[in-house]
Formats: C-alpha cells, structure tokens, sequence
C-alpha cells in the first residue's frame, strides 16, 4: 500500500522546493516501489501456492492486480504517449 506514495515522495520533494531529494533519493525510492509493488505480490503468491493456501492466492492475485494498475497507468501515460517537446518530431 506504501509503494505509490514512496513512488510519488521525489515528485513531491521537488514541488516543494526540495530538488536535492530527487537527485539524490529519486532511484532508490523508484526501487523500493517498485520492490513493493511487484516483488511483494509474486513472493506471497508463491509462498501461497507452495503451502496449498487458496484464499492466500486469491488475496495476492489481487494484490498484484491492484498494485500493476498505476504501474500500467505510468507506463502508458509517461512512456508510451509522452508528449514531445516543441520542435522534437517523436
């Protein structure tokens, strides 16, 4: 549940006034987002399904669900149909 808003302190660090934060935090707190967003599921659904637990594996599905949405949104919206700066031709 932490790993939006560890993924949007760098953002918010520079907004207010604090650009120091993102050049020298904004990997590592891109990393450990990432980490919660995507390791945490797939280890509990592992775990989950090695121990014969199908509630647990419904939950983490879930999980991985939810936590791959805004992963989808930031790579649809800021990689794929980022808009090009004037006079660039993408």
């Amino acid at each position: 549940m932490a790993s939006p808003l560890i993924l949007l302190t760098p953002v918010t660090a520079l907004a207010m006034g604090f650009p120091g934060v993102r050049a020298e935090f904004g990997t590592e707190f891109l990393w450990a987002a990432l980490a919660g967003a995507v390791i945490a599921p797939a280890a509990g659904f592992v775990v989950a399904l090695a121990t014969h637990r199908r509630r647990a594996r419904g939950r983490f599905t879930v999980m991985g669900a939810v936590s791959a949405v805004p992963l989808l949104y930031m790579w649809v919206f800021g990689v794929l149909l980022a808009e090009c700066p004037d006079g660039h031709g993408c």
